[in-house]
């Protein structure tokens, strides 16, 4: 169907801004150098992601002076602090000497298995594994610059003439602490990351409410706008309630997950089945009803028995068919931690990213927000998407955060998903489509639509199988066939893995994913298509068979306009440039690649019913 107005313009304002780059590239272990490139891009080996995997050595000759606390009066921990570890009466201070966050505290090394090949997949082929249970993060005590110089000296030992014999140092670390339930200790180690032994051990630190209701998330359920779905986690498996508006309340759902949900192969035992596990508690979710769309309401959630969350206020999306629509998009984003430690995966660049979009919805002109895949990067260390919910809890509390699934979140080797890779290492899903439920038709099958203010969203999963005569793509052709173009005159397709990217990376782009899905978006005239996966932005011309059907017109402002009055082809646009290690462009790139920018940030948009504008940026 023709649209009913001309000219219809796509804007794309290319505003580019600075972010600090807080990565520095992990080292891989020497016992897999030679599995580099299986590994790359899946489950981040590094050497702290193989702690929980190290033979155990004995420390020698034990210090009688060392000492390891904790700067806090009591052994209970609120929802969220820093915890200061001080180590102190070290005689020798050592680069290789380390504190690790372990949870919950009651590790050991008796009863792990300790064949090899049972913990292959991490690329570790120690003899036996250090700690049973999950290594959080940690810190080298030299991150105290006083600690190797030993700055803070205590004299342990006075000879009769009243000169010190024995002197030693010691050190303080930070630690940022959430409330994942499960109890923690922190421990000393010597040794570094290959050669670990324990000098050192705290008593257990127990969070003062396990059950605390957490990290509530706000995502659309249908096109109306008038009702809102909350999603949180509590250690408690009672049902709970949200309670909005004028005393309204809803009765929440739970639901939880285990080891048995998740994927597994025969021989090799994937991180979330076994030494990435962490509790996840229970989820709840409860559908907030008889809203009104683009308004604002109050809520909060939980019970008298567990405690409740602070109220919050959070504005509905405009309905489908609406005149307007502000919302942000990106991809790639995950978390990094607040206390520069080292942990299992790090996408440096979320926390400024996540901290620009906290200020831009200050100044309320966010409707909502869409994730196009690889969400927390927690790829089997199941506690990590707890961190990530933490850190965009600001944003999703508040607005619509709606998300398509990726392959660090879907992937793995048997499990049906349609590239065979331990992208997700073990989770298959199953967190992802617990933490985020979106309108869905069924289990396992992340895709949906969604209509906000003048756009329609196909939302798929490029994670599937979308080859022609599968349900997928029987349902994306239904679904954007049927899009009625007098109520939502934008027709926006969002997945994970894009069709054109410039980046030369491995398995960058699916050719044949391109040649099958492509055909459909042209015949049903779709006008943007956004992706992830590739982690930079990059936006083509009007695009069809890897040729330009239309260019853009460059204003004095260096601003692209789309005429779309006078419709050619879909544009892409790769947005996957929200925290993961940002990934360069070669020196040469093809004619319909019309802006490239390796730059961490987001995109916003603003669509009415004549215009779309897009702005890349940080404020």
């Amino acid at each position: 169907m023709e649209k009913p107005f001309s000219p219809l313009i796509i804007f794309f304002i290319i505003f580019i801004s600075d972010f600090p780059h807080l990565y520095s590239p992990y080292r891989l272990h020497p016992s897999i150098t030679a599995s580099t490139l299986v590994h790359r891009n899946h489950t981040a080996v590094s050497d702290f992601h193989v702690i929980n995997r190290r033979t155990l050595f004995q420390c020698p000759n034990p210090n009688p002076f060392l000492q390891i606390d904790v700067s806090k009066s009591s052994t209970l921990l609120s929802n969220e602090e820093f915890v200061t570890v001080i180590v102190s009466g070290v005689l020798a201070p050592m680069a290789t000497d380390w504190i690790a966050m372990i949870s919950p505290s009651h590790s050991n090394i008796g009863s792990c298995l300790g064949s090899n090949l049972f913990y292959v997949q991490t690329g570790d082929l120690s003899d036996l594994p250090l700690l049973c249970h999950y290594t959080v993060k940690a810190k080298y005590v030299s991150s105290d610059p006083t600690y190797l110089s030993c700055e803070k000296k205590d004299c342990r030992r006075y000879n009769k003439n009243g000169r010190c014999e024995i002197r030693t140092c010691s050190a303080s670390v930070t630690f940022h602490v959430i409330n994942i339930r499960t109890d923690i200790e922190f421990v000393f180690f010597t040794g570094g990351f290959h050669t670990p032994c324990v000098l050192k051990t705290t008593l257990p630190f127990k969070f003062s409410n396990p059950s605390a209701p957490l990290y509530g998330h706000l995502s659309s359920i249908d096109s109306s706008a008038t009702s809102m779905r909350l999603t949180w986690i509590s250690g408690d498996k009672k049902p709970q309630q949200v309670i909005y508006g004028n005393g309204k309340s809803q009765i929440s759902q739970v639901t939880t997950f285990s080891q048995d949900d998740m994927c597994d192969s025969t021989f090799i035992p994937s991180p979330a089945k076994d030494f990435g596990r962490h509790d996840p508690g229970y989820v709840h979710t409860a559908i907030i009803t008889g809203l009104q769309p683009s308004t604002i309401f109050n809520y909060k959630y939980g019970s008298d028995a567990v405690g409740w969350s602070d109220e919050i206020e959070f504005r509905t999306p405009p309905a489908g068919g609406s005149d307007e629509l502000k919302f942000l998009v990106f991809g790639d984003m995950g978390k990094a931690p607040l206390d520069a430690a080292i942990e299992h995966y790090i996408q440096p660049g979320s926390l400024s990213v996540v901290k620009a979009m906290v200020e831009e919805m200050r100044n309320g002109s966010v409707d909502s927000i869409f994730h196009t895949g690889d969400i927390s990067y927690a790829t089997g260390f199941l506690v990590e998407w707890e961190y990530f919910l933490h850190l965009i809890t600001p944003l999703a509390s508040k607005v619509s955060y709606m998300t398509a699934i990726g392959n660090h979140e879907r992937d793995y080797a048997g499990s049906g998903s349609r590239y065979v890779t331990p992208d997700s290492g073990g989770e298959c899903g199953v967190p992802y489509e617990t933490y985020f439920p979106m309108p869905t038709a069924a289990k396992d099958k992340p895709w949906y639509a969604i209509e906000q203010g003048s756009v329609h969203f196909t939302v798929i999963s490029t994670e599937h199988d979308w080859t022609q005569n599968s349900e997928q793509y029987k349902w994306m052709t239904k679904d954007m066939e049927s899009v009625d173009r007098s109520k939502t005159p934008w027709l926006i397709f969002t997945g994970h893995r894009p069709m054109y990217s410039s980046y030369n990376g491995l398995i960058t782009v699916d050719a044949t994913f391109r040649n099958v899905v492509e055909p459909i978006l042209l015949a049903n005239k779709v006008d943007l298509v956004l992706f992830g996966h590739v982690h930079n932005y990059e936006r083509t011309c009007s695009i069809f068979k890897s040729e330009c059907l239309a260019m853009p017109r460059k204003d004095e402002n260096g601003t692209d306009t789309y005429d779309n009055g006078n419709y050619k082809a879909p544009v892409h646009a790769i947005v996957g440039m929200a925290g993961y290690t940002l990934e360069k462009f070669p020196s040469y790139a093809a004619g319909w690649s019309m802006k490239r920018i390796s730059e961490y940030g987001y995109v916003r948009a603003h669509a009415t019913r004549d215009d779309l504008m897009l702005q890349v940026g940080n404020n």
